[in-house]
């Protein structure tokens, strides 16, 4: 990061506020559709996954700890026993997705991925969600799902649309938050062992644009949660279409 020239990091700090807004507006796609524009301006993913996971780390917590600490007579923000269902699914094959015991030709697997969540945006969009009724199939897509959330930061999509099925909409950003954290606890932690670079110094000002991102998008989704529920899903739909492009994109042309 230290040699990059000056347009670079206004374009790096102008994809961090984007990165922001879409991960507390939406409670996923913070990484996923910000990384591709991020490896645009330069082509390093192992530079921007550090920094990201932090940030996640941090607007997560905030945003889940000032959530449940108002005064409630109702349910929380966080849908816990549906999470740990989740990271009793998810915790094995995320494991190794992190160590890297199984490998896969990386555009083979994004393109199986964005190909499966491209269907389910479309079912929301047209207000027909898919519901397989069936936990054998909701459990294969999580446990690929936790995979891929191992080896790369891509697998969120593929667990949003299971866990959109059975966590109530204003209980659904938070519950993957507290899912994120976990997993990108894990994350981190291998980061660390293997002596990757954490770009530390760089969190002095990238923290800061995250931060409007953050605040803006914190906004956005009171609004969404304010409307009906077909618009919700369908909105929902349409960013889960938006990623899947994004990510086949990239599968096609790597």
């Amino acid at each position: 990061m230290e040699n990059l020239l000056p347009y670079q990091y206004l374009l790096i700090g102008l994809i961090f506020i984007w990165s922001g807004f879409v991960r507390s507006g939406l409670g996923f796609g913070g990484a996923v559709l910000s990384l591709p524009f991020l490896l645009l301006v330069h082509n390093d993913a192992l530079v921007f996954l550090p920094l990201i996971s932090v940030h996640l780390l941090v607007f997560a917590s905030i945003t889940i700890i000032q959530n449940n600490r108002k005064p409630d007579s109702g349910r929380g923000t966080v849908n816990w026993p549906y999470l740990r269902y989740l990271l009793l699914v998810m915790l094995i094959p995320k494991l190794i997705g992190v160590l890297g015991l199984v490998t896969l030709p990386s555009n083979v697997m994004s393109g199986v991925i964005f190909t499966i969540v491209a269907v389910y945006s479309l079912s929301y969009i047209f207000n027909r969600p898919f519901k397989s009724n069936s936990k054998v199939v909701d459990t294969a897509f999580l446990l690929l799902g936790g995979y891929i959330s191992g080896t790369s930061l891509i697998g969120a999509p593929l667990i949003i649309a299971v866990a959109a099925q059975h966590v109530a909409r204003e209980q659904l950003r938070d519950t993957l938050f507290a899912l994120w954290l976990v997993l990108v606890a894990i994350k981190m932690a291998a980061f660390i062992y293997f002596e990757v670079d954490l770009q530390l110094i760089h969190h002095l000002w990238l923290l800061p644009c995250a931060f409007i991102g953050h605040l803006i998008g914190l906004r956005f989704h009171r609004h969404m949660l304010q409307t009906d529920a077909a618009v919700f899903m369908r909105f929902l739909g349409s960013a889960l279409l938006l990623i899947s492009l994004v990510g086949l994109t990239r599968a096609a042309l790597g």
